[in-house]
């Protein structure tokens, strides 16, 4: 269960920061090209020495994690377990998003289960991170992020982003409720959002699992938007705050990112997005999650050779942070030659950035983004070869729908 960037539909995003090495799948349908983890590395399948290092055939390993991907309003003594099928595990960690901490856990005798130590903390989010191999030594992975039960954001629905983060300006607040709703007015009517600055944040549903709110024109920087949730005369608030802003924008005729601090281009960096079998989506997306490593594979999403490998196997791709739902990032890139930065599109979806092996050089251009980027930043990609429009639902991607639009998506206005 690794990624790539591949454009497929589906897979709900975990908002978090994490430092080590995770293993993502893509999930749901394909689309005709890159996003999920469609190029993940900003790499196209011409460039095959490098995407075939490390490939190898497909593990016999099935690993299972208890709750799934996603799952929220966990109770704390819930059974949090990882299992593994015609293989044994051979490495999980738990660990609190926010703090790093990692939680201590017990494996089994025969090395087939895991689980943790005690009970969990409340309203506290948990990346799970599992390796395993099969009896002829080839390796799986499997990953989840869970939330546990929290009286403030599963009063209601779950609500992102979490009480007392700091977001970039282009953060919607998004409630998912477990179960769908079929009463959407009322529903709504029991949230509120409103912000230090004024501005007027209205709901718009995607589907019946999802709400987001967002005013008109992106937050203002500085300010302090409160989320209120009440029902049965109980009131819950939860409140964030938004820091500076910054619009980054992918030019992908040009093949430059241009970063734009407070109004001001504070710097210019070469890119390779995707090929022209696979181009990136245009649209205005916005940073929901970032990784210090990820590792990438394509065939979890298909791409594999005619022997049955992975066109790729890229065990820590660096600096990753997630544009889409379906596999878009945009991350580091260390195995393409210097030359097709700001020269050539490469990938199968992704923007790829200049980046050092295991990430560890803060001079290359991914780290130097990582370090200056936040969840909540807008990333826009222009000029690409996509023919195919990015869904406003696709992630974070609301800014991709007009304010009428919009506006037409709440039944309460």
């Amino acid at each position: 269960m690794s990624t790539l960037c591949k454009r497929r539909t589906g897979l709900v995003a975990a908002i978090g920061v994490l430092g080590g090495v995770l293993s993502v799948t893509a999930l749901g349908g394909t689309s005709n090209a890159a996003t999920s983890n469609d190029h993940v590395g900003g790499h196209s399948t011409s460039q095959a020495p490098a995407q075939r290092a490390g490939a190898q055939d497909a593990s016999d390993a099935r690993i299972v994690i208890t709750p799934g991907q996603g799952a929220y309003g966990v109770k704390v003594n819930a059974p949090v377990s990882v299992t593994v099928s015609n293989g044994k595990l051979t490495k999980v960690t738990m660990t609190a998003v926010a703090t790093g901490a990692e939680i201590p856990g017990a494996l089994s005798a025969d090395g087939t289960s895991w689980k943790p130590d005690g009970r969990l903390e409340r309203a506290t989010k948990y990346q799970i991170a599992a390796e395993a191999e099969d009896a002829k030594g080839r390796s799986a992975t499997g990953n989840a992020t869970i939330t546990t039960v929290s009286p403030a954001n599963d009063f209601i629905g779950h609500v992102f982003p979490e009480d007392g983060s700091i977001v970039g300006v282009g953060m919607p607040v998004t409630v998912n409720f477990d179960e769908s709703i079929s009463d959407k007015a009322a529903v709504e009517s029991e949230i509120q959002v409103s912000s230090s600055s004024g501005q007027r944040a209205v709901g718009h549903w995607f589907g019946g699992h999802r709400l987001d709110f967002r005013p008109e024109r992106y937050w203002k920087p500085g300010s302090i938007v409160t989320v209120t949730l009440t029902r049965h005369g109980i009131q819950k608030t939860v409140t964030f705050k938004i820091g500076r802003s910054q619009i980054s924008t992918v030019d992908a005729k040009t093949k430059q990112l241009a970063v734009v601090r407070d109004g001001k281009t504070i710097k210019t960096v070469p890119i390779s997005s995707g090929s022209p079998e696979h181009p990136t989506y245009n649209g205005h997306m916005v940073i929901s999650e970032k990784y210090g490593h990820i590792h990438m594979n394509g065939a979890s999403v298909g791409l594999t050779e005619k022997d049955g490998k992975p066109s790729y196997d890229i065990k820590a791709v660096p600096h990753a942070m997630r544009l889409t739902d379906s596999g878009t990032f945009i991350h580091g890139n260390y195995w393409a030659t210097d030359s097709i930065f700001g020269k050539v599109n490469t990938s199968h979806g992704c923007v790829g950035l200049k980046d050092a092996r295991g990430g560890g050089d803060s001079r290359q251009p991914a780290s130097w983004f990582f370090n200056h980027s936040m969840i909540g930043d807008v990333v826009i990609v222009k000029n690409s070869k996509d023919k195919t429009m990015l869904a406003p639902g696709n992630g974070l991607s609301d800014w991709n729908m007009s304010w009428s639009e919009w506006t037409a998506g709440s039944p309460t206005t």
